[in-house]
């Protein structure tokens, strides 16, 4: 489920004034909605594909970015670029392998083109000989746009890349030392359930009473089956300073911070607990007071999500004897299983002939909002 950001709540609660109907039922099911999403969704908005610093130099690797393979290069000297994963002449697939070595060149193994990876021009044609009227410099590799942000690298495929946006300020992490954090744990986990039924679930907290009893235990406001004090009837307008239950400082299995607290968190920030910072359709990230997890969202097909979970440390906090950051993983590994489960319940349940759609309550104001964006985003009218 989501939790809200604490400092931009308002005096204005953001429930919603009537009961909402929800996308029908063909979109969590639905091959040709789904085919849509790709070439809309995932094609037009930035996709976060991991840290930067995990993607070696000298290498290429394959990635995903919606229905596009994609290969990401680094080069020697650092420097990353990100390639359509296509020959320009034929289309045969330049990188066939998860991850390659990576020089100057990327060469089709087919036919022996040969691009500059820098780039992406065409430096050679193997043994063919064009004619005149071949233009070499119209048949370079097609490039997809490349964004860093908090060491975060994402990927656009558009011809003409919107700003990268998310439902905070994207200066809202800079006290947290984000470049220099390295990735302790990965864990992966495999769905039968649509994308948006996930996000769906993450952006209330309804169920989080029913289904998250450690969670509520740990962030007692959700025990209520709300993400903040702005969204309770009859809201008088006060929000708590924090948010964790009092003597607990992360998201731990023992409550207690893994490592050291970074050093540049206002007393605000650190009292607050956690900041989430929320990317559609891609991911999100929870900034902690002692480390940072990223949750990724890649849609496999229609009735078929992978959540790729990484966790982030900094180097004095991974050095520290004994430390097991699989261990520090179990607590919120926990709740993500839970929230699998949910999805996959909820998931089954519109698949009955009998479910023609369902309503928001107010509560649910942020699966709403998600709805409308999903709807611009594919030019669906409500």
């Amino acid at each position: 489920m989501r939790k809200q950001h604490w400092f931009a709540m308002t005096l204005v609660s953001p429930r919603l004034e009537f009961c909402l109907q929800t996308l029908p039922p063909r979109a969590y099911c639905d091959a040709d909605w789904y085919g849509r999403e790709m070439g809309s969704v995932f094609a037009q908005n930035w996709i976060c594909v991991g840290r930067l610093a995990d993607f070696a130099a000298g290498t290429m690797r394959r990635v995903q970015v919606g229905a596009a393979d994609v290969i990401v290069c680094r080069a020697a000297d650092g420097g990353v670029s990100a390639w359509h994963n296509t020959c320009r002449h034929r289309g045969a697939e330049l990188c066939r392998a998860e991850v390659e070595p990576l020089g100057k060149l990327i060469r089709c193994p087919y036919h022996a083109f040969s691009y500059a990876a820098s780039d992406g021009r065409l430096v050679a044609t193997g043994h063919a000989v064009p004619t005149a009227d071949f233009d070499r410099s119209a048949h370079g590799l097609l490039a997809v746009a490349v964004r860093v942000w908090a060491g975060f690298l994402f990927l656009n495929t558009a011809e003409a890349p919107r700003d990268l946006v998310a439902d905070v300020d994207l200066a809202v992490l800079d006290h947290w030392p984000m470049y220099g954090l390295v990735t302790g744990h990965i864990w992966r986990s495999e769905l039968a359930c649509n994308w948006k039924v996930f996000w769906e679930n993450y952006s209330e907290c309804l169920h989080c009473p029913g289904i998250h009893p450690e969670l509520c235990e740990r962030v007692p406001i959700y025990g209520q089956g709300i993400m903040a004090a702005s969204e309770a009837v009859g809201w008088d307008g006060q929000m708590p300073a924090g948010n964790l239950k009092p003597g607990t400082e992360s998201w731990t299995p023992d409550g207690a911070a893994c490592g050291p607290i970074f050093v540049e968190l206002t007393e605000a920030e650190r009292a607050a607990g956690y900041q989430f910072v929320t990317f559609w359709p891609t991911a999100y990230v929870v900034a902690h007071v002692d480390h940072v997890r990223a949750v990724r969202i890649v849609p496999l097909g229609p009735l078929r999500t992978e959540l790729v979970v990484e966790w982030y440390f900094a180097p004095e906090t991974l050095a520290q004897p004994g430390f097991d950051a699989a261990q520090v993983a179990e607590f919120a590994k926990i709740v993500l299983r839970q929230d699998g489960e949910a999805a996959e319940m909820n998931q089954r349940g519109m698949m009955s002939p009998a479910y023609r759609g369902g309503t928001l309550m107010p509560e649910e104001y942020e699966i709403h909002r998600f709805h409308q964006w999903l709807r611009k985003e594919m030019e669906v009218s409500a």
